[in-house]
């Protein structure tokens, strides 16, 4: 016998709900149907999943195959998902995943464009951190990535979309506003400092021996910069990060840091939808061109 999804999804809804009464409920079947179920899984693997029968406790192995089970029951019901959507678009679906700071600034204009020429063209975006996009990239969710990451993935070209620089990102009203000789790394540290994943990637020794000493991390980008703009923190960004910037913010490139970011490219080689691929990437590769003109026309 075969594990079938609708084993997975009858022992998660069990082990989520604590009791076979509610998971019967939440599934449409009878508690007997799902009971017999679990005994044909269990069966199966040669060891139990809950350590009693009132289904409240799991084994080890039932910890296990829920972490798993879940994870399994989201990809196929994704990709049911994904099926039914391109039925429903005659011309094709076109699924990108990028990095935040990546998608807010050339969504707008990619999406504008595409729905101009392509009116029956469906888009689907998603903007998550480099890990997800990759993974979203791996199950084949997407069919253009971008990432902050370089990643070897089969069927899947990659290329560098844009490096940008790092720089010094605080309040407008933060003492080192007022610095008229260039910022460096020291400046950069002599201030309450937050740390960020993306500061990870820097490889400058003096930077990263710095980078070690920091008590407090944020990882997510939208709280970071709220915390900066607010306090008398000061963090390390790449220079188009700042563009989803809230205003109050400032951003000043650090003399002796030289580490760029590179933001990857990654287009799945075989798709349906090529076309509308290429000229996605057509008008994102001119949209990150642009910005980085108009951020150079900022700083000089």
């Amino acid at each position: 016998m075969s594990i079938k999804i609708e084993m997975l999804r009858s022992f998660c809804a069990v082990a989520q709900a604590g009791n076979l009464s509610d998971a019967a409920d939440q599934l449409g079947r009878t508690q007997s149907a799902v009971s017999m179920t679990l005994k044909q899984l269990e069966a199966h693997l040669g060891n139990p999943l809950f350590e009693s029968d009132r289904k409240n406790r799991l084994t080890p192995l039932g910890e296990q195959v829920l972490r798993l089970g879940l994870t399994q029951i989201s990809q196929f019901d994704n990709t049911i998902a994904a099926i039914e959507k391109s039925a429903r678009a005659p011309q094709g679906i076109l699924r990108i995943a990028a990095v935040p700071s990546v998608a807010i600034s050339i969504f707008p204009e990619l999406v504008r464009t595409l729905s101009e020429r392509h009116h029956s063209l469906k888009i689907e975006l998603r903007d998550t951190d480099t890990q997800q996009v990759l993974e979203a990239l791996g199950q084949s969710w997407a069919d253009i990535g971008i990432a902050s990451a370089q990643k070897s993935l089969n069927g899947i070209k990659t290329s560098i979309l844009f490096s940008d620089r790092y720089g010094l990102v605080m309040s407008e009203n933060h003492p080192l506003t007022q610095k008229t000789d260039p910022i460096q790394i020291d400046n950069v540290f002599s201030a309450p400092f937050l740390r960020n994943a993306l500061c990870d990637q820097i490889e400058t020794p003096e930077f990263a021996e710095k980078l070690g000493t920091a008590d407090i991390t944020v990882h997510n980008t939208q709280s970071l910069l709220a915390m900066v703009r607010k306090g008398d923190w000061v963090t390390v960004l790449p220079q188009l990060v700042t563009e989803i910037a809230p205003e109050g913010l400032v951003f000043r490139p650090i003399a002796n840091l030289p580490d760029m970011r590179k933001v990857y490219l990654y287009v799945r080689e075989k798709n349906v939808s090529s076309n509308f691929v290429e000229e996605a990437v057509t008008i994102m590769r001119s949209s990150t061109l642009q910005l980085f003109e108009e951020a150079s026309e900022v700083l000089t």
